[in-house]
């Protein structure tokens, strides 16, 4: 009776283990995937209110200054890149009078009427 239990408990174990590995995998895959249409490394700004961000109006790729152009309204902006770069959202354009950050894999439901430009910022 005690090998059985012994085997039971060795099996149970084996199976708990095997189930965290596989859901860390997993975590890791998602993290640097596409998230609600916003391509990995990329910043996303999505339709005016358009809840919940499904397909990115706007998608921007390298570190620099972007400036908005017919953008009003309440928006997500989702800032998919990764290894710490940050996205801030910008009163002025050219990335002058920068009032919001925000941390690589996040977002924001933004109004964009007074933004005038993101910029992508390095780690």
């Amino acid at each position: 009776m005690r090998t059985i239990i012994r085997r039971a408990t060795a099996v149970a174990v084996a199976g708990v283990a095997l189930t965290a590995l596989a859901a860390g995998t997993a975590d890791a895959r998602a993290a640097s995937g596409p998230w609600a249409g916003c391509p990995y490394g990329a910043v996303c700004v999505y339709p005016q209110n358009q809840d919940p961000a499904a397909s990115p109006t706007d998608v921007f790729w390298s570190y620099g200054a972007r400036n908005l152009s017919n953008q009003y309204g309440w928006h997500w902006v989702l800032n998919n890149q990764s290894g710490g770069a940050h996205a801030r959202l910008c009163t002025g354009s050219g990335g002058a009078g920068c009032t919001y950050d925000m941390a690589a894999q996040n977002g924001v439901w933004a109004d964009l009427t007074p933004i005038n430009s993101i910029t992508l910022d390095r780690p």
